[in-house]
Protein backbone atom coordinates (compact mmCIF):
# COMPACT_ATOMS: atom_id res chain seq x y z
CA UNK A 1 0.00 0.00 0.00
CA UNK A 2 2.80 2.45 0.90
CA UNK A 3 4.58 1.66 -2.35
CA UNK A 4 1.41 2.45 -4.30
CA UNK A 5 1.08 5.80 -2.55
CA UNK A 6 4.70 6.68 -3.31
CA UNK A 7 4.29 5.71 -6.95
CA UNK A 8 1.13 7.79 -7.02
CA UNK A 9 3.00 10.91 -5.92
CA UNK A 10 1.96 11.06 -2.25
CA UNK A 11 4.56 13.38 -0.68
CA UNK A 12 3.71 12.41 2.89
CA UNK A 13 4.24 8.73 2.11
CA UNK A 14 7.53 9.65 0.43
CA UNK A 15 8.67 11.66 3.46
CA UNK A 16 7.82 8.80 5.84
CA UNK A 17 9.66 6.33 3.62
CA UNK A 18 12.68 8.64 3.47
CA UNK A 19 12.85 8.67 7.27
CA UNK A 20 12.67 4.87 7.35
CA UNK A 21 15.42 4.64 4.74
CA UNK A 22 17.69 6.98 6.68
CA UNK A 23 17.08 4.93 9.84
CA UNK A 24 17.83 1.78 7.80
CA UNK A 25 14.84 -0.22 9.02
CA UNK A 26 13.91 -3.67 7.71
CA UNK A 27 10.60 -2.26 6.49
CA UNK A 28 12.50 0.28 4.39
CA UNK A 29 14.56 -2.45 2.74
CA UNK A 30 11.41 -4.42 1.88
CA UNK A 31 9.79 -1.27 0.50
CA UNK A 32 12.82 -0.49 -1.68
CA UNK A 33 12.84 -4.04 -3.01
CA UNK A 34 9.19 -3.59 -4.00
CA UNK A 35 9.91 -0.23 -5.62
CA UNK A 36 13.11 -1.25 -7.41
CA UNK A 37 11.42 -2.27 -10.72
CA UNK A 38 10.28 1.36 -10.98
CA UNK A 39 13.82 2.78 -10.72
CA UNK A 40 16.36 3.48 -13.44
CA UNK A 41 14.72 6.54 -14.96
CA UNK A 42 16.42 9.27 -12.94
CA UNK A 43 19.77 10.89 -13.63
CA UNK A 44 21.79 10.90 -10.41
CA UNK A 45 24.16 13.88 -10.34
CA UNK A 46 26.79 14.06 -7.62
CA UNK A 47 28.15 17.50 -6.74
CA UNK A 48 31.36 17.59 -4.71
CA UNK A 49 34.36 19.82 -4.12
CA UNK A 50 36.18 21.78 -1.43
CA UNK A 51 34.37 23.97 1.12
CA UNK A 52 33.48 27.42 -0.14
CA UNK A 53 33.29 26.38 -3.79
CA UNK A 54 29.58 27.24 -3.98
CA UNK A 55 28.20 23.70 -4.20
CA UNK A 56 24.89 24.54 -2.52
CA UNK A 57 24.27 27.55 -4.75
CA UNK A 58 25.11 25.50 -7.82
CA UNK A 59 22.75 22.69 -6.75
CA UNK A 60 20.05 25.29 -6.17
CA UNK A 61 20.54 26.72 -9.67
CA UNK A 62 20.64 23.26 -11.27
CA UNK A 63 17.30 22.50 -9.58
CA UNK A 64 15.86 25.75 -10.94
CA UNK A 65 17.03 24.96 -14.47
CA UNK A 66 15.59 21.45 -14.29
CA UNK A 67 12.28 22.74 -12.99
CA UNK A 68 12.16 25.25 -15.86
CA UNK A 69 12.26 22.19 -18.15
CA UNK A 70 9.36 20.65 -16.22
CA UNK A 71 11.53 17.97 -14.58
CA UNK A 72 10.77 16.74 -11.07
CA UNK A 73 13.83 16.99 -8.86
CA UNK A 74 15.13 15.29 -5.72
CA UNK A 75 17.91 16.88 -3.67
CA UNK A 76 19.92 14.91 -1.12
CA UNK A 77 22.02 17.33 0.91
CA UNK A 78 24.57 15.48 3.02
CA UNK A 79 25.28 17.65 6.04
CA UNK A 80 27.73 17.35 8.93
CA UNK A 81 26.34 15.66 12.02
CA UNK A 82 25.43 17.72 15.06
CA UNK A 83 27.81 16.83 17.91
CA UNK A 84 24.81 16.97 20.27
CA UNK A 85 21.93 15.21 18.50
CA UNK A 86 23.76 13.26 15.81
CA UNK A 87 21.31 14.68 13.28
CA UNK A 88 22.07 16.81 10.26
CA UNK A 89 23.09 20.44 10.63
CA UNK A 90 20.57 21.77 8.13
CA UNK A 91 22.64 24.40 6.37
CA UNK A 92 21.64 23.37 2.85
CA UNK A 93 17.92 23.17 3.58
CA UNK A 94 18.02 26.71 4.96
CA UNK A 95 19.78 27.95 1.83
CA UNK A 96 17.22 26.26 -0.45
CA UNK A 97 14.06 27.38 1.35
CA UNK A 98 12.47 28.99 -1.71
CA UNK A 99 11.97 25.49 -3.22
CA UNK A 100 9.59 24.49 -0.44
CA UNK A 101 6.55 25.94 -2.16
CA UNK A 102 7.32 23.71 -5.15
CA UNK A 103 6.07 20.12 -4.89
CA UNK A 104 8.28 19.31 -7.86
CA UNK A 105 11.36 19.57 -5.63
CA UNK A 106 11.85 17.14 -2.75
CA UNK A 107 14.76 18.02 -0.44
CA UNK A 108 16.20 15.66 2.14
CA UNK A 109 19.13 16.39 4.45
CA UNK A 110 21.09 13.42 5.72
CA UNK A 111 23.66 13.43 8.51
CA UNK A 112 27.03 11.80 7.91
CA UNK A 113 27.00 10.35 11.48
CA UNK A 114 30.73 9.77 11.29
CA UNK A 115 30.64 8.18 7.84
CA UNK A 116 33.73 9.00 5.80
CA UNK A 117 33.81 9.88 2.12
CA UNK A 118 31.48 12.89 2.20
CA UNK A 119 28.26 10.83 2.12
CA UNK A 120 25.80 9.50 4.69
CA UNK A 121 25.18 5.78 4.98
CA UNK A 122 22.00 5.02 3.08
CA UNK A 123 22.49 7.72 0.43
CA UNK A 124 22.24 5.16 -2.36
CA UNK A 125 18.99 3.79 -0.94
CA UNK A 126 17.61 7.33 -0.63
CA UNK A 127 18.43 7.97 -4.28
CA UNK A 128 16.66 4.74 -5.25
CA UNK A 129 13.57 5.85 -3.31
CA UNK A 130 13.46 9.23 -5.05
CA UNK A 131 14.03 7.56 -8.40
CA UNK A 132 11.06 5.25 -7.86
CA UNK A 133 8.98 8.22 -6.71
CA UNK A 134 9.31 9.74 -10.17
CA UNK A 135 12.09 12.27 -9.61
CA UNK A 136 13.72 12.58 -13.02
CA UNK A 137 16.88 14.18 -11.66
CA UNK A 138 18.48 13.57 -8.28
CA UNK A 139 21.12 16.02 -7.07
CA UNK A 140 23.42 14.80 -4.30
CA UNK A 141 25.62 17.37 -2.60
CA UNK A 142 28.46 15.97 -0.51
CA UNK A 143 29.29 17.39 2.88
CA UNK A 144 32.26 19.46 1.74
CA UNK A 145 34.79 18.56 4.40
CA UNK A 146 37.90 18.26 2.26
CA UNK A 147 39.59 15.90 -0.16
CA UNK A 148 38.22 12.51 0.93
CA UNK A 149 34.86 12.73 -0.80
CA UNK A 150 35.44 10.10 -3.47
CA UNK A 151 32.54 7.80 -2.50
CA UNK A 152 30.15 9.92 -4.57
CA UNK A 153 31.69 8.52 -7.78
CA UNK A 154 30.39 5.05 -6.88
CA UNK A 155 26.86 6.29 -6.41
CA UNK A 156 26.27 9.02 -8.99
CA UNK A 157 25.68 8.52 -12.69
CA UNK A 158 27.69 11.69 -13.26
CA UNK A 159 30.05 13.36 -10.78
CA UNK A 160 30.55 17.12 -10.96
CA UNK A 161 33.62 18.44 -9.14
CA UNK A 162 33.20 22.12 -8.29
CA UNK A 163 36.34 24.25 -8.04
CA UNK A 164 36.76 27.95 -7.46
CA UNK A 165 39.69 30.28 -8.17
CA UNK A 166 41.51 32.15 -5.45
CA UNK A 167 41.51 29.48 -2.74
CA UNK A 168 45.25 29.35 -2.22
CA UNK A 169 47.04 26.52 -4.03
CA UNK A 170 44.39 25.58 -6.58
CA UNK A 171 46.17 22.39 -7.63
CA UNK A 172 46.00 21.07 -4.05
CA UNK A 173 42.22 21.27 -4.19
CA UNK A 174 42.08 18.80 -7.06
CA UNK A 175 44.50 16.19 -5.74
CA UNK A 176 44.00 13.19 -3.44
CA UNK A 177 41.43 11.40 -5.58
CA UNK A 178 39.16 14.31 -6.48
CA UNK A 179 40.84 14.63 -9.88
CA UNK A 180 40.13 11.03 -10.80
CA UNK A 181 36.43 10.99 -9.90
CA UNK A 182 35.35 14.01 -11.94
CA UNK A 183 33.15 13.38 -14.96
CA UNK A 184 32.72 17.14 -15.32
CA UNK A 185 34.62 20.04 -13.77
CA UNK A 186 32.67 23.18 -12.89
CA UNK A 187 34.85 26.23 -12.33
CA UNK A 188 32.47 28.26 -10.24
CA UNK A 189 32.80 31.98 -9.48
CA UNK A 190 34.57 32.13 -12.82
CA UNK A 191 34.13 35.89 -12.98
CA UNK A 192 36.80 36.20 -10.30
CA UNK A 193 40.53 36.63 -10.97
CA UNK A 194 42.40 33.35 -11.37
CA UNK A 195 39.76 31.44 -13.35
CA UNK A 196 42.02 31.18 -16.42
CA UNK A 197 44.92 29.92 -14.31
CA UNK A 198 42.72 27.35 -12.58
CA UNK A 199 41.41 26.00 -15.88
CA UNK A 200 44.97 25.69 -17.19
CA UNK A 201 45.98 23.76 -14.05
CA UNK A 202 43.02 21.40 -14.41
CA UNK A 203 43.88 20.72 -18.05
CA UNK A 204 47.55 20.18 -17.16
CA UNK A 205 46.56 17.65 -14.49
CA UNK A 206 44.29 15.86 -16.93
CA UNK A 207 47.29 15.38 -19.23
CA UNK A 208 49.05 13.55 -16.37
CA UNK A 209 46.11 11.23 -15.64
CA UNK A 210 46.77 7.52 -16.11
CA UNK A 211 43.29 7.12 -17.62
CA UNK A 212 43.58 8.68 -21.08
CA UNK A 213 39.79 8.94 -21.31
CA UNK A 214 40.06 11.70 -18.69
CA UNK A 215 41.63 13.97 -21.32
CA UNK A 216 38.12 14.62 -22.64
CA UNK A 217 36.66 15.57 -19.24
CA UNK A 218 34.50 18.68 -19.84
CA UNK A 219 35.38 21.89 -18.01
CA UNK A 220 32.45 24.29 -17.65
CA UNK A 221 32.69 27.81 -16.24
CA UNK A 222 29.83 28.91 -14.02
CA UNK A 223 28.79 31.84 -11.87
CA UNK A 224 26.17 30.05 -9.79
CA UNK A 225 25.10 33.16 -7.91
CA UNK A 226 23.88 34.61 -11.22
CA UNK A 227 22.84 31.35 -12.87
CA UNK A 228 25.51 31.68 -15.57
CA UNK A 229 26.81 28.50 -17.17
CA UNK A 230 24.21 26.29 -15.46
CA UNK A 231 22.45 25.28 -18.69
CA UNK A 232 25.83 24.46 -20.24
CA UNK A 233 26.74 22.39 -17.18
CA UNK A 234 23.50 20.40 -17.51
CA UNK A 235 24.31 19.80 -21.17
CA UNK A 236 27.74 18.40 -20.28
CA UNK A 237 26.18 16.18 -17.59
CA UNK A 238 23.69 14.73 -20.07
CA UNK A 239 26.39 13.95 -22.63
CA UNK A 240 28.33 12.02 -19.98
CA UNK A 241 25.20 10.18 -18.82
CA UNK A 242 24.42 9.11 -22.39
CA UNK A 243 27.88 7.55 -22.65
CA UNK A 244 27.71 5.81 -19.29
CA UNK A 245 24.20 4.41 -19.70
CA UNK A 246 25.57 1.88 -22.18
CA UNK A 247 27.45 0.17 -19.36
CA UNK A 248 24.99 -0.49 -16.56
CA UNK A 249 27.20 -3.20 -15.06
CA UNK A 250 29.94 -0.61 -14.74
CA UNK A 251 27.56 1.63 -12.79
CA UNK A 252 26.12 -1.06 -10.52
CA UNK A 253 29.29 -3.02 -9.72
CA UNK A 254 30.68 -0.39 -7.30
CA UNK A 255 27.21 0.28 -5.88
CA UNK A 256 26.65 -3.37 -5.01
CA UNK A 257 30.10 -3.55 -3.39
CA UNK A 258 29.21 -0.52 -1.28
CA UNK A 259 25.88 -2.06 -0.22
CA UNK A 260 27.64 -5.33 0.66
CA UNK A 261 30.23 -3.53 2.77
CA UNK A 262 27.55 -1.60 4.67
CA UNK A 263 25.53 -4.70 5.41
CA UNK A 264 28.53 -6.73 6.53
CA UNK A 265 29.53 -3.99 8.95
CA UNK A 266 25.98 -3.69 10.27
CA UNK A 267 26.02 -7.36 11.26
CA UNK A 268 29.10 -6.91 13.44
CA UNK A 269 28.16 -6.24 17.08
CA UNK A 270 29.72 -3.02 18.37
CA UNK A 271 31.16 -4.79 21.43
CA UNK A 272 32.99 -7.32 19.23
CA UNK A 273 34.60 -4.50 17.23
CA UNK A 274 35.46 -2.66 20.45
CA UNK A 275 37.05 -5.76 22.00
CA UNK A 276 39.11 -6.35 18.86
CA UNK A 277 40.22 -2.73 18.82
CA UNK A 278 41.32 -2.90 22.45
CA UNK A 279 43.27 -6.11 21.86
CA UNK A 280 45.08 -4.59 18.88
CA UNK A 281 45.62 -1.24 20.60
CA UNK A 282 47.23 -2.97 23.59
CA UNK A 283 49.35 -5.09 21.21
CA UNK A 284 47.89 -8.31 22.62
CA UNK A 285 46.83 -9.34 19.10
CA UNK A 286 47.72 -8.30 15.59
CA UNK A 287 45.03 -6.75 13.35
CA UNK A 288 45.29 -9.48 10.71
CA UNK A 289 44.41 -12.23 13.19
CA UNK A 290 41.46 -10.21 14.49
CA UNK A 291 40.04 -9.64 11.02
CA UNK A 292 40.53 -13.29 10.07
CA UNK A 293 38.67 -14.31 13.25
CA UNK A 294 35.78 -12.00 12.37
CA UNK A 295 35.60 -13.45 8.88
CA UNK A 296 35.58 -16.98 10.28
CA UNK A 297 33.01 -16.31 13.02
CA UNK A 298 30.66 -13.83 11.34
CA UNK A 299 31.04 -14.41 7.61
CA UNK A 300 31.82 -18.13 7.25
CA UNK A 301 32.42 -19.55 3.79
CA UNK A 302 29.52 -21.62 2.46
CA UNK A 303 30.10 -25.35 2.74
Amino acid sequence: MQAERILGGDLRALARAATAVENRTKEAEALLAELFPHTGRATIIGVTGPPGAGKSTLVDQLARALRAEGKRVGIIAVDPSSPFSGGAILGDRIRMQHHYADEGVFIRSMATRGQMGGLARGTLEMAMLLDAAGREAILIETVGVGQDEVEIARLADVTVVVLVPGMGDDVQAIKAGIMEIADVFAINKSDQPGADRLEQEVRANLLLASDHAKLDTPIVRTVAQEGKGVVELLGAVRLIKDKKIRNMAGLWGPRLCEMLRDRLLERMPADVIRAGAEAVGERRRDPFAVVEEWLRDWYPKPS
